[in-house]
């Protein structure tokens, strides 16, 4: 045996100015984490459920950039990782208060074989357990033991053939059982497994220094069709708020008591021993976390990359993130929107650009004051730029014009306090005047949280305001919407719960974060574009600009759940027809496959949708069969003798029930594989 020991080492190195050094949320972030893919964070999700209210749902995502098909060994979570998803919701008690931890263990059921999946055996099988500490990691609970985690989803001999496979009735089947219930009083749902990457962003272009395109232009989701593996809790809220209230009892929709902070990690032993004969290493040591996640796009975009590694071993407390404060102040993508610095060199970025004459006064370019001249005059009295509430940190010199809004964005959250509302209701010209609330996740610790207001309400996923730009979008209402402009009053704007207030599924973080480092939340509360003129209207051709900007891609390349656990199944690896039976001609090695059906879109759908499936041969008899979640024929419906090639058949079911619900086509008696799809109210 011979000893290896793993220990973290911090790169303090000089960097030259480099763009990004990985925009996809937190994939390979960091140079230490890079090599260590089971262990490394890729995004972290906390929203209100939209299935059922009043309960709230984390997710944590791991393993960055998994090809469905990359066997013979795909990815699984790690054993001698601790995952860790952990909730500050008292901001009188230090660091965490509530704590989720995974383990993970992986057994071989069947060493003679290189599949794996074999005979209704898996290699590698993988369960866990699940603790849970509520006063802060000094005890901890099991709430779940021996949870099941399907396999990755490899091909329909794998996963749906009785004799050689697992025998499953589909994908979503395994999902199902894997779903636990928790013991305990909050009874969380949880699912720990392979998922679709629920993350999208256009990677070739934003790697190829900021250089940001259209989808004319070629931009390409970099996540498509890739998996990662999810952790997924869903919550009563009133479990997670500090005094076990209900959202009925809130105060009203922006209640500071219901803001909690949100972040997830992965820790390793220090020390690792190597086997000289193949077994698995042995580990010692010190359990020393080597990846976090809380905002995204924090260690990717602000943390410069000689300081990354250290990021990442750091747990966020106000004592520990100090020495990151100043990337906030004076973010390095802002010199990309400065035609003063680098703007010309990055077309991408083009249509943002950062004020630097708001109101004929305020410059917020890099190592300009910003609101700094107003230190402590007495227009700053009550706001939260006095220094009798937060002004030290918000206002803390005459060089970091961003730490009024981008640092709180990262570092504190927003506070429903002046001047952070938005402009509707202020006199012009004076954005330190009350406006109309629109965001209150303000937990005033130094630390990169995620941060969500629980009492904020859900805007349902169907409804025709949601959008994928959360914040920015219920501030553009809030500011044009005669529904929402009149007064100043707080009212719900649909996507007050959406990022940076959490983060939900859908949300659009690369195009939100950019707009964001381009001024657009100054101009909401009133420090508008150098474009605007005294008596005209704020919405200014800048404006407009800035909140037209969209990054390339901006939704994932799949749907999501409707319901628990959101995310959608893992993309499978073998992309030909399912297994159909021991008699179909798709059997043997899935050749000559007669039918397979593609896709429904839309779904979820409310009224209709189309259905497209492709021929390989003619058939006499093509019919497409809809069936219940048990895999019951709900109806049938028949469309006639066809020619080999692609079809799309449009289908209204007035009478059919919302839910979940599958499909297939069987063209002359040959099926195709099952495909799912949504209706909605």
């Amino acid at each position: 045996m011979k000893k290896y020991f793993l220990k973290l080492t911090v790169l303090m190195v000089c960097s030259s100015a480099l763009v990004f050094n990985a925009m996809a949320s937190s994939h390979r972030e960091a140079p230490l984490i890079s090599n260590d893919p089971l262990a490394d964070n890729t995004d972290v999700y906390a929203f209100r459920s939209p299935s059922d209210t009043n309960k709230v749902v984390f997710i944590a995502d791991y393993i960055p950039f998994e090809h469905p098909a990359g066997g013979p060994n795909w990815y699984n979570f790690g054993e001698n990782i601790r995952y860790e998803i952990h909730i500050d919701n008292n901001i009188s008690t230090p660091g965490d208060d509530i704590i989720y931890r995974f383990t993970f263990t992986n057994v071989n059921e069947d060493g003679t074989t290189f599949f794996n999946i074999r005979l209704g055996k898996q290699n590698i099988k993988t369960t866990y357990n699940c603790e849970k500490s509520i006063n802060g990691g000094a005890s901890f609970t099991t709430i779940v033991a021996n949870g099941i985690v399907p396999p990755n989803n490899i091909g329909p001999r794998s996963i749906e053939d009785p004799t050689v496979g697992l025998g499953a009735s589909n994908y979503d089947a395994l999902i199902t059982a894997a779903t636990a219930t928790a013991t305990g009083t909050a009874a969380e749902k949880i699912f720990c497994g392979p998922a679709d990457d629920p993350f999208f962003v256009d990677l070739g272009g934003a790697f190829d220094l900021g250089g940001f395109r259209t989808a004319a232009q070629g931009a390409r989701d970099g996540l498509a069709k890739q998996n990662c593996h999810s952790i997924v809790i869903e919550v009563p809220i009133s479990a997670i708020q500090k005094a076990g209230k209900t959202t009925a009892q809130a105060t009203s929709i922006l209640d500071g008591e219901f803001i909690i902070g949100v972040y997830a990690s992965a820790s390793r032993p220090q020390i690792t021993t190597l086997s000289t004969t193949g077994d698995k290493p042995a580990t010692s040591g010190a359990w020393t976390q080597v990846s976090r996640l809380g905002m995204p796009l924090t260690n990717e975009v602000i943390i410069p990359v000689g300081m990354k590694d250290k990021w990442n071993a750091l747990t966020p407390t106000s004592a520990t993130e100090g020495q990151f404060i100043p990337y906030f102040k004076n973010p390095e993508l802002a010199l990309y929107m400065d035609d003063s610095q680098f703007g010309t060199a990055v077309p991408g970025l083009a249509d943002l650009r950062i004020q630097k004459n708001s109101l004929g006064a305020f410059d917020f370019r890099n190592g300009k004051p910003g609101l700094y001249p107003l230190k402590g005059s007495p227009a700053l009295d009550g706001t939260a730029l006095s220094d009798a509430n937060f002004g030290t940190i918000l206002l803390p010199d005459a060089t970091s014009p961003r730490a009024v809004d981008i640092l709180p964005a990262f570092y504190t959250g927003v506070p429903n306090l002046r001047p952070y509302q938005l402009a509707t209701g202020k006199p012009v010209g004076n954005p330190l005047a009350a406006g109309k609330p629109f965001i209150n996740n303000f937990l005033p610790t130094l630390a990169d949280y995620l941060r969500l207001n629980m009492a904020v309400p859900v805007t349902p996923r169907n409804s025709a305001d949601f959008s994928r730009l959360g914040i920015v979008q219920a501030a553009v209402l809030g500011l044009t919407d005669s529904r929402f402009n009149t007064n100043a009053s707080l009212q719900f704007i649909p996507n007050m719960d959406g990022f940076p207030n959490g983060r939900r599924l859908e949300d659009d973080v690369t195009t939100i974060e950019l707009q964001a480092v381009g001024g657009v939340f100054l101009a909401a509360i009133g420090l508008y574009y150098d474009d605007y003129v005294v008596g005209g209207s704020p919405v200014t051709p800048q404006l407009v600009k800035t909140i037209s900007f969209k990054e390339g891609v901006f939704k994932n390349d799949t749907t999501l759940k409707a319901g628990f656990p959101y995310v959608q199944a893992p993309w499978r690896g073998f992309t030909g027809a399912s297994y159909v039976g021991p008699k179909s001609n798709i059997y043997g090695l899935g050749l000559g496959n007669t039918v397979i059906a593609l896709n429904a879109f839309p779904s979820p759908f409310k009224t209709s949708t189309t259905f497209h499936y492709r021929l390989t041969v003619d058939a006499v008899n093509v019919r497409i069969d809809v069936l219940d979640a048990k895999g019951s024929r709900v109806t049938s419906i028949n469309d006639g003798g066809k020619t080999k090639g692609d079809y799309y058949l449009n289908w209204s079911p007035a009478t059919l029930s919302a839910g979940a619900y599958y499909a297939r086509v069987i063209a002359d008696g040959a099926k195709s594989n099952t495909f799912g799809l949504v209706k909605i109210k």
